[in-house]
């Protein structure tokens, strides 16, 4: 059991990726703008020393400013800082953008035409092997340090994550991705209503869930009759895929073109542009001015580092000491029949119920079937590529591009699978 009420003043959250500037500050604000967790000790983790201490110093800033009531500590030794460890966020990714352009222009190069490289496609098999050992690493060392801890992941590919940790770990987690929030924003302006006026259920997979029910949040009157109706005459370039599948399946189906289309054949068809690398290497660099800034008292800290980022880490943790009961709105779980008509062995995207005892899924009932057909061939894909990860097999690998439906041809997949395995080497070994 994690930690009860009594015992939430000592509790301890392990943050891994704390050194990044952007995630690492939306956790900041979630974590310094409640007072729920006064006490517990928050341990700062990340592989550059001088960036963690430039995160340790802006948490602090937060943490005296809003009078959060956090311990704060700092290391780069991430087994120590497991140790009797109740929460572990997981939040690292390994060399991000540089290798993940690579996961996006080298299928190009042999005629591969996807979307983002990222989570599905053959981008997403790379991604999974060099994620998994790491991610492994730490859930091996969390098994003899922290056994009863909670692992929450944020890192891409967050499906797979799960999945593998599902099969291959007694860990209990949970990943979390903001996607029902796009989606939720997406339907919201087709409706001509404010976001929080809409309320939506989804499940399916992560970046692939399946609105299942659209409703008024003040009247409890079902949406998909106007969505349906309004959605005819909406502006035609906004997310033209993710509208063909609501015409074709009757259903809203994810959280945008570019995520969406990472799982299908025809997902090129909105647009081959791929992840925008330079701006977002453009934000990072305004935001660690912004923070050099402030920690130089060259500029004020601004007020919307003191609001809640739309994350629900914070909200999980806070649910689970306090014993809350708290519905959130959507969480990546191992599914064993949470979503009856998909395999037991997947990983599913669902609303969660947090409290003292953990994570409790929230069944939905079965897909529509077509869509639960749709989404059972990406299972397929997420299995065999965990198995070629952890078992660091090419020829696992293959065979997990092979049945990707992204891949138009099986010369091609050899011959980008021979290039990115080379890229990748370092980073892909046996994590079983």
């Amino acid at each position: 059991m994690l930690a009860t009420c009594d015992m939430a003043r000592a509790a301890k959250i392990v943050f891994l990726g704390a050194s990044s500037a952007s995630f690492g500050l939306s956790m900041f604000r979630d974590l310094f703008s409640t007072h729920e967790l006064a006490g517990c000790t928050l341990v700062l983790v990340g592989r550059s020393a001088e960036r963690l201490a430039r995160a340790e110093r802006v948490a602090r800033l937060l943490n005296q400013k809003s009078g959060a009531g956090l311990r704060i500590e700092s290391t780069v030794d991430w087994r120590a800082a497991l140790d009797g460890a109740d929460f572990v966020v997981h939040a690292t990714a390994i060399d991000r953008n540089r290798l993940w352009r690579h996961d996006f222009e080298v299928p190009r190069k042999f005629g591969i035409r996807h979307t983002l490289g990222e989570n599905g496609g053959p981008g997403a098999l790379l991604f999974t092997l060099r994620t998994l050992p790491v991610v492994f690493d730490f859930v091996r060392e969390m098994e003899a340090r922290c056994p009863q801890a909670l692992f929450i992941n944020f890192s891409n590919p967050e499906s797979r994550i799960v999945l593998a940790l599902g099969q291959y770990s007694r860990i209990r987690c949970v990943g979390l991705c903001h996607g029902i929030f796009i989606a939720r924003h997406h339907v919201a302006s087709i409706l001509g209503l404010p976001d929080e006026r809409v309320e939506v259920c989804g499940a399916g997979l992560n970046h692939f869930q399946c609105l299942m029910q659209i409703r008024d949040r003040d009247t409890g009157v079902d949406l998909y009759p106007l969505l349906r109706e309004r959605e005819k005459a909406y502006d035609a370039k906004v997310e033209p895929l993710t509208r063909e599948l609501f015409r074709s399946f009757g259903y809203w189906l994810g959280c945008g073109d570019g995520h969406v289309g990472e799982y299908l054949s025809f997902g090129w068809e909105a647009g081959e542009g791929g992840y925008n690398f330079g701006w977002d290497e453009g934000e990072r660099a305004k935001l660690d001015r912004l923070i050099d800034d402030v920690l130089s008292a060259r500029a004020e800290i601004p007020d919307w580092w003191s609001m809640p980022s739309g994350e629900r880490a914070v909200t999980i943790i806070s649910s689970v000491l306090h014993d809350k009961k708290q519905l959130v709105e959507s969480g990546v779980v191992y599914n064993q029949q949470v979503i009856p008509n998909l395999p037991a062995r997947a990983a599913v995207e669902v609303p969660v119920v947090a409290d003292m005892t953990g994570i409790h899924p929230v069944s939905l009932g079965p897909l529509p079937d077509a869509v639960a057909k749709l989404m059972s061939v990406q299972v397929d894909v997420q299995q065999l590529a965990v198995e070629a990860a952890v078992n660091a097999s090419k020829e696992l690998a293959l065979q997990a591009l092979l049945i990707d439906p992204v891949i138009n041809s099986a010369s091609a997949a050899r011959s980008l699978l021979d290039e990115l395995w080379e890229i990748n080497r370092p980073y892909i070994r046996k994590c079983a």
